[in-house]
């Protein structure tokens, strides 16, 4: 029996000294170095913007670098609003809410629900892609794209289709909510070119049962909006949090049998 070894080799990586951000700036204390004196954000004194910014513009100042106007805040505010909790039917909800009645510590509550939050049915894995794909098909007539991607796909035989990252059927049919938050939003005042394409593409798929799924609203706003593809899944559970933890919050002291428990005969084992 002999044994193989692999050549190691050196790549030659030469890494910082240091690590360094241009987010935030720490001035240090005079009699302590590791403890800091006050704090700045892109510039920006803490202090400063807790007595004279909302906390949408300091989050917007956090990701972009600098303060937005009035119609960036009032479109952001209002886009955190509409998604602040995906409500009880969601299955990140579900996982706060069983979490909770089995006696979850409760700083686990919300990662456990962030991490179902984190995936692509109606979640924050499908924000990037619909980033992506937004930013590339805007410029396209939104009729003509939404004909041809019917014509040229194929449903699925059982559940939804997603003809587009962020676009679909939700129990075989069109979710009226995004579709009216996103129609609220795009009446803001303000420039918000992919989120009145999004309008336009979704009213073009509604004869067909799809339309808005909420991760796509949160993608045209966040592009509108000027954020990184690789930030809006972040985004998209930071603005669903509240809502997540409240649910997970108001069943923390009920029993377990405060959530429903799938009978015997519901459960379907098949065989090969």
């Amino acid at each position: 029996m002999t044994t193989e070894r692999r050549k190691v080799e050196s790549r030659n990586d030469v890494f910082a000294e240091r690590t360094a951000t241009k987010i935030w700036q720490e001035i240090e204390n005079q009699h302590n170095p590791y403890l800091a004196d006050s704090c700045l954000c892109h510039g920006y004194d803490l202090l400063e913007l807790t007595q004279k910014r909302s906390f949408v513009e300091v989050l917007y100042l956090l990701f972009r670098g600098e303060l937005p106007g009035a119609d960036e805040a009032r479109l952001l505010e209002q886009l955190m609003i509409a998604l602040i909790n995906p409500g009880p039917r969601h299955p990140a909800t579900r996982a706060a809410m069983t979490a909770a009645v089995g006696s979850t510590d409760r700083e686990h509550i919300l990662p456990i629900a962030l991490s179902i939050y984190g995936g692509s049915h109606l979640g924050a894995g499908e924000v990037e892609p619909a980033m992506d794909w937004l930013r590339k098909h805007r410029k396209h007539d939104p009729g003509q794209l939404a004909q041809e991607l019917i014509a040229n796909g194929i449903p699925p035989q059982e559940g939804d289709w997603h003809i587009a990252p962020g676009f679909g059927s939700r129990f075989g049919g069109v979710d009226p909510m995004p579709a009216k938050i996103a129609h609220h939003l795009s009446g803001l005042p303000g420039q918000h070119e992919t989120l009145s394409w999004g309008c336009a593409f979704a009213n073009a798929l509604n004869d067909h049962s799809l339309g808005w799924l909420t991760p796509a609203i949160a993608a045209a706003v966040f592009t509108d909006l000027g954020f990184t593809p690789r930030a809006g899944a972040g985004l998209f559970q930071l603005l669903a949090a509240p809502g997540l933890l409240a649910h997970g919050v108001e069943l923390a002291n009920k029993p377990v049998t405060a959530m429903p428990f799938v009978k015997d005969e519901n459960y379907v084992i098949q065989y090969e």
